[in-house]
């Protein structure tokens, strides 16, 4: 669930027993920039739900009517972990539509919701859960925000990692300030 996808929608509140993923995003300019998804696995490393991944991801584009192809098969630097952990290859157009969204056109806080669900919307076995905030800049740059939860664990804030796959110093504020909270 999306809860405040800018300054212009009302946040809402989590409800406890869910995780919330947040982060500052700051729209960039050209090709190749403001892709991004947010995804949980399990400790095995599967899929468990994906949150949201960008509409250019997910369908792509077309500039002549035709059907476009997905964003990700030629653009490959396009969230490239999110792609091979989620299998998109093998996702059918309904099931991308699930939690595809619009790339966000104004800058703002996102925040993701996540309640220990699955993506059939079961309710997850207890355990230890891995969640993903990657971001793909200007094409090239790609970097990932992870963490672990513990569903049944007390509420509080929970620390992040970031991690590159490559770096580069341009755009690369495209997301700060990654949070996630245990509510």
């Amino acid at each position: 669930m999306v809860c405040g996808a800018s300054a212009l929608v009302a946040a809402c509140t989590p409800k406890a027993g869910s995780l919330e993923i947040s982060f500052n995003y700051n729209k960039q300019a050209g090709p190749g920039s403001n892709q991004y998804a947010v995804w949980i696995e399990n400790e095995a490393g599967q899929v468990v739900k994906t949150l949201f991944v960008t509409e250019f991801t997910s369908k792509g584009r077309s500039r002549d009517g035709s059907k476009p192809a997905r964003g990700y098969t030629y653009r490959t630097s396009c969230v490239p972990t999110w792609v091979q952990h989620v299998g998109a290859e093998n996702l059918t157009d309904e099931q991308m539509d699930a939690f595809t969204g619009a790339t966000p056109a104004e800058s703002g806080v996102q925040a993701f919701t996540w309640d220990f669900t699955d993506q059939a919307g079961q309710p997850v076995a207890k355990g230890t859960y891995r969640f993903y905030v990657e971001a793909t800049y200007n094409g090239a740059s790609v970097v990932t925000h992870s963490g672990t939860v513990v569903s049944g664990a007390p509420a509080g804030d929970l620390p992040v990692e970031t991690s590159y796959i490559e770096k580069s110093d341009e755009r690369i504020d495209m997301i700060t300030d990654v949070k996630a909270r245990k509510q």
